[in-house]
């Protein structure tokens, strides 16, 4: 049997500590040392089965083959260095020992007989299970452990690639329209001279000319180019209230690459983009 297990020679006191092999058989009187500093730690232990996984795997025992008698009293030994400092923590381990000295009662027990090729049933067997889960959980968590792990072994950077990536266009307004409205007005004015007179122009035939144009040149043309200077002003209005209502119906829409760029008319492409919305 292993030393771990083995109870110690009566009448020999076992001491508080060792210091580079010594025995410590008392405090020291001259040095200040936590009350608490020399006592069995056994709060490390996460409980009864971390206790007795680690009796028996440090005296080298077949856990399928536990020799109950002396696991009992070693244990039964650390229980009683940790009631004596902290009754609290000992209550889980208390419960513990009273499963230990029943299963240990029982064995001493004669066995019941059983049918032929039938095997007797082992007190220690659900003990055995338990502590065999215990020891795999455990094991899987130290391997979980030892695993990278964030704010430990390396940290999360915040990264704005992605946004800086994005293009925003800028926004078309209602005073950009103006402006550029303007301009054609201007250019027509300097082109010809209007005689003014009664003309019937219609809006809605406008509208589908303008639709037209923008299917013969892909869907997407510079505004200026969509005003021919030789509609004369009259054609030239009717012509810009055709397309702000098919900007309203969102049959077109205007936007720009960059501010103060050109403006183009497209066909609507069902939705805006984020942060860009069609005049």
């Amino acid at each position: 049997m292993s030393e771990l297990l083995e109870a110690p020679p009566v009448g020999e006191v076992e001491p508080l500590a060792r210091v580079y092999g010594q025995p410590l058989e008392q405090l020291p009187l001259d040095l200040y040392i936590p009350p608490d500093a020399l006592a069995i730690m056994l709060d490390a232990f996460e409980g009864p089965l971390d206790l007795l996984l680690y009796m028996i795997r440090r005296a080298n025992i077949d856990i399928l083959d536990i020799p109950m008698a002396p696991l009992t009293r070693q244990y039964l030994d650390y229980v009683e260095a940790m009631r004596a400092s902290n009754l609290e923590l000992a209550a889980d381990y208390l419960v513990m020992a009273a499963v230990l000295i029943e299963i240990k009662s029982r064995m001493l027990l004669p066995r019941s007989k059983v049918g032929e090729g039938d095997e007797a049933d082992d007190p220690r067997a659900e003990l055995v299970r338990r502590l065999m889960e215990y020891e795999q959980i455990k094991v899987a968590g130290q391997k979980l452990n030892e695993m990278p792990q964030a704010e430990r072994e390396f940290y999360w950077v915040d990264t704005l690639v992605e946004k800086s990536l994005y293009v925003r266009h800028p926004e078309v307004s209602v005073a950009d329209l103006k402006d550029a409205w303007d301009a054609i007005f201007r250019q027509a004015r300097l082109n010809k001279h209007h005689k003014i007179g009664r003309e019937e122009l219609s809006v809605r035939e406008h509208m589908g000319i303008i639709l037209r144009l923008l299917q013969e040149r892909g869907g997407f043309v510079q505004f200026e180019t969509m005003f021919d200077p030789e509609m004369g002003a009259p054609g030239l209005v009717v012509h810009f209230l055709a397309m702000l209502e098919l900007a309203r119906e969102k049959l077109v829409e205007f936007t720009q690459t960059e501010a103060f760029q050109p403006i183009y008319v497209r066909v609507h492409q069902g939705g805006s983009e984020p942060g860009q919305e069609s005049a």
